[in-house]
């Protein structure tokens, strides 16, 4: 009778869903909630001519995830975790799918999920549309790695995570560790991620910082990477401001380039505004001003629900 009453209320849930993340089961100990998105979004950029007939292209998406947790004593908690994403009717993709224990030193988890180095990218990473062009040197720096072995504790206003990623692929294993320490207004947090490369490997440091003051935040990034035996050095800003309890502007700044080189990764300055209708609607429009040669701007727009 209890998985009847589980499989028909996840049922329900995927069809009518009236909250986000709602909860569809609650009883012993455990917990299912089901969530999501619908979004309606579109490109326009020269870029698009490459692999398109127009400057036009689509990019809408859905994602739907469910998310688990049940209590195994006073000190003990198991949880699980999956997201699917469709982009179009041939298309599915595995987002994130792990599960783990949790204690109260923290929690460990194993699948693909993201790397310790993401609660410092995600202080830039801000904008529905653009940005995080500068710090996706390292695989293993990455959101949504496969085979992730994953720490992560909070500690009065410090937040430690620790990953280690055994990749498919031969000598290409990866091993990180970041922290984040929240101080009023502030918080600042550094990380490091190294990969092997056959016989040598690859490494990168993060720095971040974040000021929230009000309806202002600030955020910064530092990256300092060697890829191939080649330095790299990247640094991304961003600025949000919530003009009003619906309405918020965003603006970043992207620029990356390897040691000794001509090539620029990433230059260039995006800025979004975003409307929300309630805590379910949302409509944003994003511009991109490219700073690279062979590279055209971008506008992109979308409508987002999400339940």
């Amino acid at each position: 009778m209890k998985k009847a009453a589980l499989a028909s209320a996840i049922l329900c849930a995927l069809v009518s869903a009236p909250s986000m993340a709602a909860t569809v089961y609650d009883a012993d100990g455990t917990t299912l909630k089901v969530g999501g998105r619908a979004e309606a979004r579109f490109n326009i950029s020269d870029n698009n001519e490459s692999t398109e007939n127009s400057s036009f292209k689509d990019k809408s998406r859905a994602r739907v995830n469910l998310k688990g947790k049940t209590e195994i004593s006073d000190e003990l908690y198991g949880f699980g975790k999956y997201e699917a994403e469709f982009s179009d009717a041939d298309s599915l993709k595995n987002r994130y799918f792990y599960a783990g224990l949790g204690f109260s030193a923290g929690e460990l988890s194993y699948g693909k999920q993201d790397s310790a180095q993401v609660q410092l990218t995600d202080i830039t990473d801000v904008m529905a549309t653009f940005g995080a062009d500068a710090a996706d040197v390292v695989s293993g720096n990455k959101d949504k790695r496969e085979n992730n072995f994953l720490y992560a504790g909070e500690f009065d206003g410090l937040s430690i995570q620790a990953n280690y990623i055994a990749a498919d692929e031969k000598d290409a294993d990866s091993v990180g560790v970041s922290a984040l320490y929240s101080f009023g207004a502030f918080a600042v947090g550094a990380g490091y991620v190294s990969q092997d490369a056959g016989t040598d490997s690859d490494d990168q440091i993060n720095l971040a910082a974040q000021f929230k003051q009000d309806a202002i935040t600030l955020g910064a990034l530092y990256t300092m990477a060697s890829k191939s035996n080649v330095d790299y050095t990247g640094y991304e800003l961003s600025a949000q401001y919530k003009a009003t309890k619906q309405f918020a502007v965003v603006g970043v700044y992207n620029f990356g380039e390897f040691d000794n080189t001509t090539t620029e990764e990433a230059n260039n300055i995006a800025v979004e505004a975003v409307y929300k209708f309630n805590g379910h609607l949302r409509t944003y429009a994003g511009y991109k001003f490219e700073g690279i040669s062979g590279k055209d701007d971008q506008l992109q727009a979308g409508i987002r629900y999400d339940f």
